[in-house]
């Protein structure tokens, strides 16, 4: 998964748990003019602006103080929206029964893309059942995951990311 190196993670994390929220997952995409650190943050009420602003200013404190990166980069903290990524193992088994793309870094099957669901979770694996065919993927071949929202599958549609 495209989750930030794990000295971000660990000063991120327990500011935004700290808050009240969940820390869904974190992406860094370094850079030397345009780099980005997204934060996705959640909750049982779900986000507002106020809360991504209210995270927002306790990690720029932090990030300031800490000066984790270096050169240029943009915080931006996010509700996961309905076609949450996934960065952790855990949040497969928390949407066994959902559907999801998945990207693979290498292809399984002969195919870099799957949409399938979440049958469940084996270990490092999770087992996808598309169509007729239950494939084992192994988390760490995942490049990138995301929930696909159901009013995309009542209509029959894709998430295009």
């Amino acid at each position: 998964m495209k989750q930030a190196p794990e000295h971000l993670v660990a000063l991120i994390e327990p500011i935004v748990e700290g808050l009240g929220y969940e820390c869904v997952g974190i992406e860094y995409n370094p850079h030397p003019q345009h780099g980005m650190l997204r934060i996705y943050i959640d909750s049982e009420n779900g986000i507002l602006l106020d809360d991504c602003t209210k995270v927002s200013h306790q990690l720029s404190g932090m990030l300031d103080v800490e000066d984790p990166i270096q050169g240029e980069y943009q915080l931006e903290v996010s509700s996961p929206g309905e076609d949450r990524p996934f960065f952790k193992l855990s949040q497969f088994e928390k949407y066994v029964g959902s559907t999801v793309n998945v990207s693979l870094f290498k292809p399984i099957d002969k195919r870099r893309k799957i949409t399938g669901l979440i049958q469940a979770v084996d270990g490092d694996d999770v087992m996808l059942v598309e169509g007729e065919q239950t494939l084992k993927v192994p988390f760490q071949a995942m490049s990138k995951a995301r929930l696909v929202p159901e009013y995309l599958l009542k209509k029959g549609g894709r998430s295009g990311k």
